[in-house]
């Protein structure tokens, strides 16, 4: 007489929620791994880069060109020993970087100076390695006021009302051209010595000097800390700015809707470096 068949032993069903904490585990490990070694988000806080930036502006960051450090990563976990990879940056790259005070943030700033080079202004002119960097007069730069770029960032002097009633800021706009002949917009607000006329920077090896495109209104390498951020060691360096991907001007209101459409700065999105 045949043996009945054994009875089927089925696997124990596996846990929901033990599956669905792997999936974001993975999700967690993707996301640091992307941000931290091809792309990562970087939001415009300040004016220190008007022209070409604006308050409100939100830019995707490259992070393979110069290399990968510790600040590489997200809060600047210490996983990455030196730096590897490394690759100096170009004169005229914008570029995010650590800032190395006490309270360390991300700044964006753009390469002026590169390791061995001499920095100085005269009479508000870049003199780069003892020759005085072509920057001419062009039209004012003129930007509307709105929530995130009011009075309180445009000083009374530079404001202006168009014709049709619309308040704006008003400002000298120059275009620099460098050695290698990147171009860009700077603007000079105003004659200020401790910014206009410097002595001359060394630029010490492992390191760069960077400035603001908004002259008058950029803590940048020409102040030593905690005015501004003097020479910026290469380690600090996270990544090239590389595409604006969005654009607010600060008037949206998240009860309504309609309004993230209207506070959006459509002509900024997707404008590249």
């Amino acid at each position: 007489m045949a043996k009945p068949p054994a009875p089927r032993t089925t696997a124990p069903a596996k846990s929901e929620t033990r599956e669905t904490l792997r999936f974001l585990l993975i999700l967690a490990l993707v996301v640091f791994l992307f941000r931290s070694f091809v792309l990562a988000p970087f939001s415009i806080p300040s004016e220190s880069m008007l022209p070409r930036l604006l308050i409100g502006d939100y830019l995707f960051v490259s992070k393979w060109n110069y290399g990968y450090s510790r600040w590489s990563l997200p809060w600047g976990l210490p996983l990455i020993p030196g730096r590897v990879f490394a690759a100096t940056p170009a004169r005229g790259d914008v570029v995010v970087f650590r800032s190395p005070d006490p309270d360390s943030h991300d700044v964006i700033k753009r390469v002026i100076g590169l390791p061995g080079d001499t920095v100085q202004m005269r009479g508000g002119q870049l003199v780069l390695n003892g020759k005085p960097i072509p920057k001419i007069r062009v039209a004012d730069f003129t930007l509307k006021l709105t929530p995130n770029f009011d009075t309180r960032h445009c000083d009374p002097q530079f404001q202006d009302t168009l014709p049709d009633g619309i308040a704006i800021c008003r400002y000298r706009r120059y275009r620099e051209t460098l050695p290698d002949g990147k171009s860009y917009f700077v603007l000079d607000q105003r004659d200020i010595p401790e910014a206009d006329d410097t002595g001359v920077y060394m630029v010490p090896a492992g390191n760069v000097f960077l400035m603001g495109d908004n002259r008058d209104d950029s803590a940048d390498s020409r102040f030593a800390p905690p005015v501004g951020m003097g020479y910026i060691p290469m380690d600090r360096i996270e990544g090239k700015a590389l595409v604006t991907f969005f654009s607010t001007d600060g008037s949206a209101e998240w009860i309504k809707p309609w309004t993230w459409v209207t506070a959006t700065r459509w002509n900024r999105i997707g404008e590249g470096f």
